[in-house]
């Protein structure tokens, strides 16, 4: 046991620098994206199209039944001890802050993470990578700026609609059961919104956003030559962005508090 422990541990560090390196070569690819030609830029398109548009109903709706469900046992219990009020600032701080960007990253890696690392899987195995590297295209530049940027940016929109929805969809609800009605709701809510609340949100969102398309593109490209291989990279890459997200969303949490 402590003998597969230790080649756990020694892999992990034998492949630290690969990684390294491989994440300075994503960022210094996405800085000349704009750049490249049009092609390069339908990849991009084609991303947002798959992780933001095609995942925005999911996420309204989750977000919305989400907001709505807290607000509605929130406020029953706050009600029954006399603080009632609490029940915004609560809102605020798990959609918008806390559990808001950590949702739609789960959703993110549930559809995307999956599709791209079997993509990239698929064009290894395939030989196709060989070809873009014999006809001097860079596939980091190529394949995996655009995907990084489509994720990236798909992440921030999903989390801003989360925050919306999540926020406003409780109004019509508070209609029904609050005294003050949806006019007193959205009063109050803007009240407890705070600018840390909101850099924090888009902060996570852009981070989880990097740490799940780097990931997703990672294991795509550490698939060799067996096509069974692929199906194990879709598996590493999703369970590795989970323990991502969850790390840094801690780390964050920590920084955010000192």
């Amino acid at each position: 046991m402590l003998k597969k422990i230790g080649f756990l541990v020694s892999s992990y560090f034998v492949s630290l620098p690969y990684l390294l390196g491989y994440i300075g070569k994503v960022f210094v690819g996405t800085t000349g994206f704009l750049k490249r030609e049009k092609a390069a830029r339908k990849v991009l398109v084609m991303q947002l199209l798959f992780t933001f548009i095609e995942a925005l109903p999911i996420v309204v709706v989750l977000s919305a039944a989400f907001g709505s469900a807290m607000f509605i046992i929130g406020y029953s219990f706050l009600q029954s001890i006399g603080q009632e009020s609490l029940i915004y600032g609560l809102l605020s701080l798990l959609i918008m802050r806390e559990l808001g960007p950590v949702l739609v990253a789960f959703v993110v890696i549930a559809r995307s993470a999956t599709a791209i690392a079997t993509e990239l899987g698929g064009m290894v195995t395939s030989h196709q990578i060989e070809s873009y590297v014999a006809c001097g295209i860079d596939p980091i530049d190529y394949l995996v700026a655009p995907r990084f940027l489509g994720v990236t940016l798909s992440m921030f929109f999903l989390n801003l609609y989360f925050s919306l929805c999540g926020l406003l969809g409780p109004a019509l609800i508070s209609q029904f059961i609050s005294p003050l009605g949806s006019a007193g709701y959205v009063t109050n809510l803007l009240k407890t919104v705070s600018a840390f609340t909101i850099i924090t949100s888009m902060l996570k969102s852009f981070i989880f956003g990097m740490i799940v398309s780097i990931i997703a593109t990672y294991y795509g490209f550490n698939v060799e030559r067996a096509s069974t291989e692929i199906p194990v990279a879709g598996i590493q890459a999703v369970s590795k962005s989970f323990v991502g997200i969850i790390l840094a969303d801690v780390v964050i949490i920590v920084l955010s508090s000192m």
